[in-house]
């Protein structure tokens, strides 16, 4: 069998844990397997790293900020390639330009575009145990890219893709997936099995569990996908197209705080005024997730939108650039707001779901501000302080309500 295993960067994070986690890939070759290992930087080392680009510029150059931070990854295949071969067993190590993943130019989250996997297989020939640098590729000019945070999830499931493996198992701190975080929902239990859907929704609003876009590949490519925990070796979460799906209401609760809201006032009450602000944020490669239009009065009308914090900065100054051309008044923003989230792939034929929802945050005195809804999921914007509180009172209630 091919395996493609991932690590993250808590599993890596002192001398002791780089071992451990060698003697677990060491054993997985041993049982006669080829192994491809993608690895994060270790422990918070790309958080240093982002602390000492910001003591030199708070706002630096995004191409560059890729150059310094892939540098986490390197060191951490780097060093588990000699920690393997200090255990006595083959391993060599490869960044993103030596194996040939390929992106696009968006400095900072890219996109995998082609993985060449020939360096990669020559290595699987020679009977070697290939380590991987997670999180980076190289665009058009050889110029080094990012993924995005938690993008090594998307490095390992591509790779996995490309190599036609047979499984792709990632190994976080957590053993599996959860119906919330379970370092803030005490109740929180973890699921044997979750649709590439379910996953994919949680991944993308908030749960720290796996990076969105590697779910996406994996439902794209039917990639046998499993969380477990670096740590132990109790089971984990399969992640595949069908599950035998209890009969659950939701199958998680997440919260994000990378949220900011920004409110474009008084924009004209006309068609076509929409389209020219989001197309605005588009061009520049801004997402948007939950939008608000107010009622039209005096001929103009108030748009809210959500954007990612890191996005925040640039949107405000495409939006003040062009509100002259955008007919619009002003623009405002509030940053201390969280997103809060429920998930399941059985919400559309279950009617009151969001009845359930709204009544667990009236109990517990918390305000919504936006809501957004799918035929798998509810977001809410609320205040940042609430966001902990919400997910537990939530959680409680449809735990409740499947008790009964």
């Amino acid at each position: 069998m091919l395996i493609v295993q991932k690590y993250g960067g808590s599993s890596l994070a002192t001398v002791e844990r780089v071992f451990n986690i060698a003697n677990r890939i060491i054993n997985t070759y041993k049982q006669g397997h080829k192994v491809v290992v993608v690895l994060s930087a270790q422990g918070k080392t790309t958080d240093q790293l982002i602390a000492k680009a910001h003591e030199i510029d708070p706002n630096p150059s995004k191409r560059e900020m890729d150059m310094l931070i892939s540098t986490g990854e390197q060191q951490s295949v780097a060093l588990m390639a000699m920690a393997i071969n200090k255990l006595g067993y083959p391993a060599v190590s490869l960044n993103a330009f030596q194996v040939g993943m390929h992106t696009n130019s968006t400095y900072s989250n890219a996109r995998l575009k082609k993985i060449d996997t020939e360096r990669i297989e020559a290595e699987l020939d020679r009977k070697n145990i290939v380590l991987v640098t997670g999180f980076q590729g190289i665009n058009k000019f050889d110029d080094i890219t990012t993924l995005g945070r938690s993008g090594s999830d998307t490095t390992a499931v591509a790779i996995a893709a490309a190599l036609n493996a047979d499984k792709c198992e990632i190994y976080t701190d957590v053993d599996g997936v959860y119906t919330a975080d379970p370092r803030i929902v005490k109740n929180a239990r973890k699921l044997d099995e979750i649709t590439y859907d379910e996953m994919l929704e949680l991944a993308a609003l908030g749960a720290k569990v796996l990076h969105h876009r590697s779910v996406e590949i994996a439902k794209k490519y039917n990639v046998e996908l499993e969380v477990r925990s670096s740590f132990n070796d109790s089971e984990g979460t399969i992640v595949r197209e069908v599950c035998n799906v209890e009969k659950m209401l939701v199958s998680g609760v997440a919260g994000d705080k990378n949220v900011a809201r920004i409110s474009v006032i008084g924009i004209p009450d006309t068609p076509g005024k929409a389209f020219e602000l989001f197309s605005l944020l588009a061009k520049n490669k801004i997402s948007v997730d939950i939008i608000l239009q107010s009622i039209g009065r005096d001929g103009t009308k108030d748009i809210s939108f959500t954007v990612a914090r890191s996005d925040l900065h640039d949107a405000l100054k495409i939006i003040k650039e062009n509100l002259e051309r955008l007919g619009a008044k002003d623009v405002v923003y509030k940053e201390d707001v969280a997103k809060v989230s429920i998930v399941g792939a059985g919400m559309a034929t279950n009617p009151g779901i969001a009845a359930m929802m709204f009544e667990a945050m009236y109990n517990a005195g918390i305000n919504i501000s936006m809501i957004s809804t799918s035929e798998v999921k509810i977001s809410v914007l609320i205040d940042e302080k609430y966001t902990e509180e919400a997910m537990n009172a939530i959680h409680e209630r449809f735990r409740l309500a499947m008790e009964r």
